[in-house]
């Protein structure tokens, strides 16, 4: 335990030094960034596991939360506008750093929590419930406003609810099926679930150069599928269960929550916390349903068999947990302070810093076709990113 713990401080370093390159993706100004991230598990994310995946557009007050300053600003001397100019950057920076860095965290912690328990909804349970031990204290000390919500505002958020349980578990049973690295190569494929439930449900028509961004993803993940060496159905399956849950949330945000006011203090991080609490009610009755009280047996049987001690086995867990909601919650911070390109260039970059992580840490192997079919869908996502801002802009 002592030397896994080891290799995943020394990946983390790595990654650490990796991420601090987001400073150069800061622009001059930002702009409003009216996106909500989920978990982007993996994912993403969770976008993300995640994510925050990943994103979706919000026209209600969760938009102000993401907005980098919140209105214009008034004039300032050349000399404070050059600290404030550096401070922005500086912090922007660190918060990139802090996304690309709790998220690998994530999926390491998650990937050996996995390994040694093989039973996926209750440790997706157990790390979306870790979140509410982070949000409900500051509520209660006044830290952060609490939101305040109807019966019929909770409602509305339900389905959303639903999709944001099925984008977490589906990431989780895909990592714990597969390779980290498969699972994230699947999760790339988001955007082509994104234009088909958008033209289903919301006959949104896309301009030709979007969907033709499209042929490098399905293509590359075609490709990385049939030359993955740790290829399974499952985790297939799930990761995909993952990208349809996630699509599914964005266009349910779009058809319910645009210019419609929910509840009281509902930013985007108070959002995530209220989503977070109603899906971990969801995910207790389905953990039980489907694994029982098995994991309770099992983590008594690890421990007894000398391979984990009670503490090492509960803080691997707590870790996971943890890391699941941290990355989401600066995933807010990270995004308000740029502008779309920017985060598409970040999320594009975060997501083969995760691979090449997972791969060093598990020294997971990857054939000559598995690597270039990622390559070739990781690079179809940031086109896809950059055709569909262009095309808001028109």
């Amino acid at each position: 335990m002592v030397s896994t713990m080891k290799k995943t401080l020394a990946v983390l370093a790595l990654a650490a030094t990796l991420s601090s390159s987001a400073s150069a993706f800061v622009p001059s100004a930002s702009s409003a960034v009216k996106t909500f991230t989920g978990s982007a598990a993996l994912n993403n994310g969770a976008r993300h596991v995640a994510t925050v995946g990943e994103a979706s557009n919000l026209k209600s007050t969760t938009s102000l939360a993401l907005s980098a300053t919140g209105g214009s600003k008034a004039a300032e001397p050349e000399e404070e506008a050059g600290k404030s100019s550096m401070s922005d950057t500086l912090q922007t920076g660190t918060y990139f750093a802090l996304w690309y860095l709790f998220n690998i965290a994530y999926n390491i912690y998650n990937k050996q929590a996995l390994n040694v328990l093989s039973y996926p909804w209750t440790v997706a349970t157990l790390q979306m419930t870790t979140g509410i031990a982070y949000f409900v204290p500051m509520w209660l000390l006044g830290l952060r406003k609490a939101p305040k919500l109807s019966f019929n505002d909770l409602k509305t958020l339900f389905p959303i609810a639903l999709c944001h349980t099925g984008v977490h578990v589906g990431a989780v049973i895909a990592l714990g099926a597969g390779a980290v690295s498969f699972a994230h190569i699947v999760k790339a494929s988001e955007p082509v679930v994104t234009c088909l439930l958008n033209f289903l449900f919301l006959k949104q028509v896309l301009p030709i150069p979007v969907y033709l961004t499209l042929l490098p993803i399905i293509g590359g993940v075609a490709i990385a599928s049939m030359k993955e060496l740790s290829f399974t159905v499952l985790a297939l399956a799930s990761a995909m269960l993952s990208n349809v849950s996630s699509s599914a949330r964005g266009v349910l945000s779009k058809k319910t929550m645009s210019g419609k006011k929910i509840g009281e203090n509902l930013d985007a991080q108070n959002l995530y916390a209220v989503l977070t609490a109603m899906s971990t009610v969801i995910l207790i009755p389905l953990m039980l349903a489907i694994e029982g009280t098995g994991f309770f047996t099992a983590f008594k049987g690890i421990v007894a068999s000398g391979s984990h001690t009670n503490k090492s086995l509960a803080v691997l867990l707590a870790l996971g947990g943890a890391s699941y909601y941290a990355y989401n919650e600066v995933a807010f911070l990270a995004l308000g302070k740029v502008n779309p390109v920017t985060h598409a260039v970040g999320n594009t970059i975060k997501r083969v810093v995760i691979i090449v992580a997972s791969v060093v840490a598990f020294k997971t192997p990857m054939s000559t076709g598995s690597i270039v079919g990622s390559s070739i869908a990781i690079l179809g996502t940031l086109l896809y990113s950059l055709a569909m801002n262009a095309s808001k802009k028109k």
